[in-house]
């Protein structure tokens, strides 16, 4: 994918997995993102070539749990 076509993207998938975040944790919308910027999940969302990107927002939140849970990130094979 483009770098431009990335950059356009990111909004959309940010804000899906935050609203999932408000809505299986209860968290203010504010929380949600500081949790979610915060996290070394959205640093590899950030980089186009780890192409986390492609997952699912369930597979995102799933990650972005099992990150609060053990402080590792196993990512699945695509």
């Amino acid at each position: 994918m483009g770098q431009e076509k990335f950059v356009a993207m990111m909004p959309y998938i940010s804000a899906d997995l935050i609203a999932m975040i408000v809505n299986k944790q209860g968290l203010p919308e504010e929380e949600a993102i500081k949790k979610l910027y915060r996290s070394r999940l959205y640093a590899s969302l950030e980089n186009e070539e780890t192409k986390v990107w492609q997952y699912s927002t369930q597979m995102l939140y799933s990650l972005l749990e099992q990150e609060e849970e053990n402080g590792e990130i196993r990512f699945p094979d695509v």
